[in-house]
């Protein structure tokens, strides 16, 4: 039996934040698991230490994901080490998954095991803004990756393959200076200003403020893709709904879009239809599932 190499392709899946729906997120458990579940890449977000050591945690404060409390970039590694990054969750981690004390991953050690995965898998490195440490952010993960063997030309480290992700258009800019654009991916997403002013606890002034700043950076980050300056469009599946013309638009200009965070067969459907080729879910065993029954060809 031949495959039809015309037949439409399934995305690719990346597990946001490791297989966060069933593990802590940025844990070994939740990455193993996702290499377990058949991902076909990972996301993570990344933070430096006051030591300057890359670590894996979407927050700028440890409060939410650790019995922890302030900020990452007032911490040391080996005081982080320290802390419980996954007994918020609720979950217990099987013991192939490791202890709780190695739950907690710098960088290197993501990559230690990506490589161990015996097959090829994607990384994709969000560098979260505002940092502290502004643009030497972006330096130092590029460091870290020298130093693991990454090339620049094709972006891998061996049997990983590693793109680089920002919401900051500065963050972007930077990169360009070191990455090829094909493996380069602004992010973008509407702005909520009630968010802002309510569930982040700003008021009416501050919260408006932020909003605009907000605003003219989200412009700034659709001209990037209007003009072709990086390969990746990376819209929420919010984004995706409200703004059918732009996506459509990037579409036709060759952009390969990334799109977060999809975890309904409602939403997992609409990016296949639009030919999306690449989702990051919190659940990729069971989007896999609903792909591969979608699309039995498609890899």
């Amino acid at each position: 039996m031949t495959t039809d190499e015309s037949a439409p392709q399934r995305p690719l899946v990346f597990a946001h934040r490791g297989s966060s729906a069933a593990f802590a997120e940025h844990t070994r458990a939740a990455y193993l698991q996702a290499l377990a579940d058949g991902a076909d890449g990972v996301e993570c977000d990344v933070h430096l230490t006051r030591d300057q050591h890359v670590v894996l945690l979407h927050d700028a404060n440890l409060d939410r994901t650790s019995d922890g409390t302030g900020p990452v970039a007032e911490r040391t590694l080996r005081e982080l080490r320290h802390l419980d990054v996954s007994s918020w969750k609720g979950v217990r981690i099987p013991e192939a998954y490791g202890a709780r004390s190695e739950q907690l991953l710098t960088l290197p050690e993501l990559l230690e095991i990506l490589r161990g995965a015996g097959r090829p898998v994607k990384l994709a490195i969000e560098l979260k803004h505002p940092s502290p440490y502004q643009l030497k952010l972006e330096d130092r993960v590029l460091e870290v990756l020298r130093s693991e063997g990454w090339d620049p030309k094709s972006s891998a480290v061996d049997n990983v393959a590693v793109t680089f992700m920002s919401f900051s258009p500065d963050s972007v800019r930077h990169l360009l200076e070191s990455v090829p654009p094909e493996y380069i991916c602004q992010l973008v997403d509407d702005v909520d200003i009630r968010a802002i002013r309510g569930g982040l606890g700003f008021g009416m002034i501050t919260g408006g403020a932020i909003a605009n700043l907000m605003r003219a950076t989200q412009a700034e980050a659709e001209r990037i893709l209007d003009n072709g300056q990086v390969g990746l469009a990376g819209p929420g599946i919010d984004y995706v709904r409200r703004h059918p013309a732009a996506v459509q638009r990037w579409l036709a200009g060759g952009r390969r879009f990334r799109v977060w965070t999809v975890d309904s067969e409602q939403d997992v459907a609409l990016c296949a239809g639009l030919g999306i080729q690449e989702i990051t879910t919190n659940v990729p065993a069971r989007v896999l599932g609903q792909l591969q029954v979608a699309s039995p060809q498609g890899r």
